[in-house]
């Protein structure tokens, strides 16, 4: 998963954490891990957003319906295929061809995923002719944006859930310690991505849904910077409720459903308007004005 050098500009920006570097955390700098009472609660508040998606289930049906074309969704850190079968249920019923990474659990950038998610992708792109959108969760959308970039030709669409496209301290997730439990795993630091801090916007459109109650990764360092084809919605959500949370399942149909080679700006529909928070970035730019 190894990006070109000539990609990089790593004199842009904060500067990049990578793995296996120590640095002291920076308070007041947005360089912290979410709040302990969130951390402590996501699980629960993740649980309670299957109850939600029960009740939306009305609302959801509502939600765009898509042109068919193949979705591969990615799980987070830890997890595997069956975190992400609600979503990949939802998307199906709106039409998508979705489907999961079929590498077991996620463990890391280890050689197997290193090798199977670039192979994943070419063979779903080979299998329906078609550019197939990538879906990923946490670590899984680190992924997606490699792939992206290695493959823009097969790839068309990134959405990111609650990942850290933005890492600048391993402070500001709190799965660093089960990451670097496994990192005996991974392959080579050389191997790995360069971290998206140091690289060019994405050659596709791409989307990052984020939440201010994650608790456990900062918000802030899941911020994609704004472009052309480019966003951050925020919703009210937990980390690991964001799979199955009705706001985050209506703002992924609907992101997918826009016609191949155009981009609009999410809107959130009326129904679900409170779950989308106008947040403000240091540079006062909202990532959703839910206003219209």
């Amino acid at each position: 998963m190894t990006a070109r050098r000539e990609e990089r500009h790593g004199d842009d920006g904060p500067p990049a954490w990578r793995p296996g570097q120590e640095a002291l955390r920076a308070p007041g700098t947005g360089e912290e891990p979410p709040s302990w009472p969130l951390f402590v609660t996501d699980l629960g508040r993740a649980l309670g957003a299957s109850g939600i998606t029960a009740l939306g289930r009305s609302v959801l049906r509502a939600a765009p319906i898509g042109d068919g074309h193949p979705v591969l969704v990615l799980p987070g850190l830890g997890a595997g295929d069956a975190s992400t079968r609600t979503l990949r249920r939802v998307l199906r019923h709106r039409g998508y061809r979705a489907h999961g990474w079929h590498l077991g659990r996620n463990l890391g950038p280890t050689a197997a995923v290193v090798e199977g998610v670039p192979a994943r992708l070419a063979e779903l792109h080979e299998r329906y002719g078609r550019r197939v959108s990538i879906v990923g969760w946490s670590l899984g959308g680190i992924y997606a944006r490699d792939t992206a970039r290695r493959a823009p030709a097969f790839t068309r669409h990134v959405i990111t859930l609650g990942s850290p496209v933005r890492l600048t301290h391993p402070a500001q997730t709190r799965a660093m310690g089960f990451y670097r439990a496994v990192s005996g795993r991974h392959v080579a630091a050389e191997d790995m991505p360069p971290p998206e801090v140091e690289l060019p916007p994405l050659p596709v459109p791409c989307t990052s849904i984020l939440s201010p109650w994650d608790g456990i990764v900062s918000w802030r360092a899941c911020l994609e910077p704004p472009g052309e084809r480019a966003e951050s919605i925020a919703v009210v959500g937990s980390h690991f409720g964001l799979g199955m949370h009705p706001a985050v399942l209506w703002a992924v149909a609907d992101r997918l459903a826009q016609p191949e080679g155009t981009w609009r700006p999410f809107s959130p529909p009326p129904a679900l308007r409170w779950l989308y928070p106008t947040l403000t970035t240091p540079s006062a730019a909202p990532l959703v004005d839910v206003a219209g």
